[in-house]
């Protein structure tokens, strides 16, 4: 009798430890089952916001060039640039050309029944002297300015912000030198048709005809000069202005 009784008591022990592990292990296999739904559920979400293998691109603004200048507007600059240039050198070429010939000669009567052979040259004059060498300065730089300029044309890449930084001074320069030239040649030419009575300064124009025409003539023609100049200066400004706002 205790043998079956203990028999039975074994083998309810041994049904009971069986069920406990047949649970523990169905907990511990709900468990993991659950934790990796959750898992799969988690990287699927993540996977429909960021794609395996996406790039992000960020397309960067292109940048807006205010004013900018293209080969062509550049190229036409340095061709309006070598045509003032060909003009300053021809005005001022004419211009020294009609003053060294204003040389006159004329009797001037000395006393009754006496005259004198007296000529009239623009070397008698150091403003007429400085002048002439104002446009001769003008001439040579527009010689040297206009095969650098038809070097720069030829170039694919147009002109530089240095050189025309270079013309921009020297053309400067030379307006102030050629004003002031024409100034002084055309004071000493009015007080030669006009003369000053409060200096008693008389008139000379109405002897030295061919010369007074002569000076008349070169003063205004070195007005083309000056005016050339100007026009340069204000290229080289507007053609920097555009290269510093690109």
């Amino acid at each position: 009798m205790l043998s079956n009784h203990a028999k039975k008591l074994k083998n309810s022990s041994i049904n009971v430890c069986w069920c406990c592990k047949h649970n523990t292990a169905l907990v511990h296999n709900t468990i993991s089952t659950y934790v990796f739904c959750i898992l799969h559920s988690s990287s699927q979400a993540m996977a429909s916001v960021t794609p395996p293998h996406s790039t992000i691109s960020v397309k960067s603004p292109e940048p807006d060039y205010k004013g900018g200048t293209g080969t062509g507007d550049v190229k036409n600059h340095v061709a309006v640039d070598v045509v003032l240039r060909v003009m300053l050198f021809a005005t001022s070429l004419i211009g020294i050309i009609v003053m060294v010939t204003s040389k006159q000669t004329k009797l001037i009567p000395v006393a009754p029944g006496m005259a004198l052979p007296m000529a009239a040259e623009f070397n008698q004059s150091p403003a007429f002297i400085y002048y002439v060498v104002a446009l001769s300065v003008a001439c040579l730089y527009s010689i040297i300015s206009s095969v650098l300029s038809v070097l720069v044309l030829l170039k694919p890449k147009g002109s530089s912000t240095r050189l025309l930084f270079h013309f921009l001074i020297l053309d400067a320069f030379l307006l102030g030198i050629m004003a002031s030239a024409t100034g002084a040649a055309g004071a000493v030419a009015y007080l030669g048709y006009k003369g000053n009575a409060h200096t008693r300064w008389n008139e000379v124009c109405n002897m030295y005809d061919s010369f007074c025409s002569h000076i008349a003539g070169s003063v205004t023609i070195s007005l083309l000069p000056s005016i050339a100049l100007l026009l340069l200066i204000w290229l080289s400004v507007l053609v920097l202005s555009k290269k510093i706002m690109r």
